[in-house]
């Protein structure tokens, strides 16, 4: 908690998405979570469409939060030139997304 998946159209070098992991590590910090509270997933290559077409680089970053924070501003622009300047991908290609859960769980107990 958080949950941060990172779903583009491009490919992820390996070098990269470890940058990536860890400067969204970083970024759970604006909410008071440190990266061994964060899970990231990656997803490449997927058919994603923008504006009706896939020819440029695009990526939807969807965070899952226990609770709620009033940190989202922040985080979007953190997650946005995290993406730009890690994938190259243009920051109006980028859609940033957040879902609130009063209901999470872990270890076999919910929080």
């Amino acid at each position: 908690m958080p949950y941060i998946q990172t779903r583009t159209n491009i490919s992820i070098p390996k070098d990269r998405e470890e940058n990536i992991k860890k400067k969204l590590g970083e970024v759970a910090s604006i909410i008071g979570k440190s990266e061994s509270y964060l899970m990231t997933e990656f997803v490449e290559n997927c058919d994603l469409y923008f504006r009706g077409v896939n020819t440029e680089p695009i990526a939807f970053v969807d965070v899952k939060l226990y609770g709620s924070s009033d940190k989202y501003e922040e985080m979007t622009e953190a997650i946005t030139e995290i993406t730009n300047s890690e994938l190259g991908i243009d920051p109006k290609n980028i859609y940033v997304s957040y879902a609130e859960y009063k209901d999470w769980g872990n270890n076999g107990h919910n929080f």
